[in-house]
């Protein structure tokens, strides 16, 4: 490798029971319940927990009527967390405080409103400036340090109920060197695992090792000075909200594309998608995706930023750093003239008021191949070259 174009990239992911990503999971399952019997609720949920307490809280305006104990209790169990990873004493009971009202008939106006001439549409249910990202280095479209890492982590997890020595909780982090872009290492692997006192270190690492590294890396990109550290720290026997407090949205790289691309500053999980952090999200990732994909560039990212209480973006740029075939401000045009971003026309092609989003909260919202997601279609490439073609026509004239 010539040093002089060595570029590094890392990025991370956790486990489904890290005590951040238990509670998008909580919210985001919330959410769906809500959504499975009234399509058109709105939701904005938080959720905190800690050392013997959750709290869930928000505004709700639904018609649905929700069990958010049994919710809880659903996302405890799947996630297999024990009594000493939720309260640290096993003899301990775990409080769960609920506090929810409804939305603020401010915010309900802005969203719910009608514009003269122009039939009913909805308005931005708060300001906000969403990014979408995507690059043709991997089939998932993202970075590849976000695709490993985030392997990583659901290897792990899809581990566990063969292997009780495993704990919920836990981490990985992925380095991956770039010589003109192109990725031709991996340099670096971190991986943190909760686990049962009585396992030791060497069996550990022999286990992730074989079971997982060996398994989800690309043996042409480890080289013989590729740094493997698992669980650094030394032991890793306490977890989940007993051993670190967890919160909703603290996870938003992990949830996008890591450090590669800028974070709008919303997040994700538990907002219905009349919230444009959640649905414009999804949207720009939409079009960053189709541009890639349609051969426009090699990489690119969509920034969206939206008013609360209108309907159309205050600004929508695109950024191909370089790679475009044509220039940034013809694939703007492009994308005006082939996408209808605003929040009824996002909500609407996307179908986003369905159940769909608790799969979302663990392992990131983008390049989910296994899971058939609107936003991951490529299905208005042709429509975007033939609006850029269109523009060019019109300039020869």
């Amino acid at each position: 490798m010539n040093e002089k174009n060595i570029r590094l990239v890392t990025a991370e992911s956790v486990h489904a029971g890290h005590p951040d990503k238990f509670c998008d999971q909580v919210a985001d399952a919330i959410l769906d319940a809500h959504l499975r019997q009234d399509p058109n609720a709105r939701v904005a949920v938080e959720v905190f927990a800690t050392a013997g307490k959750i709290v869930v809280g928000g505004e709700i305006t639904s018609q649905a009527e929700v069990d958010c104990s049994r919710i809880v209790a659903g996302v405890i169990n799947r996630i297999g967390y024990t009594m000493s990873d939720l309260c640290g004493d096993p003899h301990e009971l775990l409080e769960l405080e609920v506090c929810l009202h409804e939305q603020s008939p401010d915010i309900s106006a802005a969203v719910d409103k009608t514009e003269l001439g122009a039939g009913e549409t909805l308005g931005a249910g708060d300001q906000g400036i969403v990014v979408g990202y995507a690059t043709s280095e991997t089939e998932e479209y993202l970075p590849l340090p976000v695709v490993l890492a985030h392997r990583i982590c659901r290897r792990l997890d899809e581990l566990k109920p063969e292997n009780p020595w495993m704990g919920a909780d836990g981490k990985a982090q992925v380095t991956v060197a770039y010589e003109n872009d192109v990725p031709v290492a991996v340099t670096a692997v971190v991986v943190s695992l909760q686990h049962d006192a009585e396992i030791d270190h060497k069996s550990i690492r022999r286990f992730i090792g074989k079971e997982v590294l060996g398994k989800v890396l690309p043996r042409e990109l480890l080289k013989e000075d590729t740094s493997i550290l698992i669980n650094p720290s030394g032991k890793f026997v306490l977890g989940g909200p007993a051993a670190d407090a967890g919160l909703t949205g603290r996870k938003l790289a992990v949830d996008q594309y890591g450090p590669v691309a800028h974070i709008g500053g919303g997040a994700l999980s538990g907002k219905d998608p009349t919230k444009a952090d959640r649905s414009g999200a999804y949207a720009a990732r939409w079009v960053a995706k189709n541009i890639v994909a349609a051969g426009m560039a090699k990489r690119c990212e969509v920034q969206i930023a939206y008013a609360i209480g209108k309907s159309e973006p205050v600004s929508v740029t695109v950024d191909t750093f370089g790679t475009g075939v044509i220039s940034d401000s013809r694939i703007e045009a492009a994308v005006k003239a082939a996408f209808d971003l605003t929040p009824a026309g996002i909500i609407r092609d996307l179908k986003l008021n369905r159940p769909i989003y608790s799969k979302l909260a663990c392992y990131g919202h983008f390049g989910r191949t296994e899971l058939e997601l609107s936003w991951e279609e490529a299905n208005r490439k042709y429509e975007l070259l033939s609006a850029a073609l269109k523009q060019s026509v019109r300039q020869e004239r």
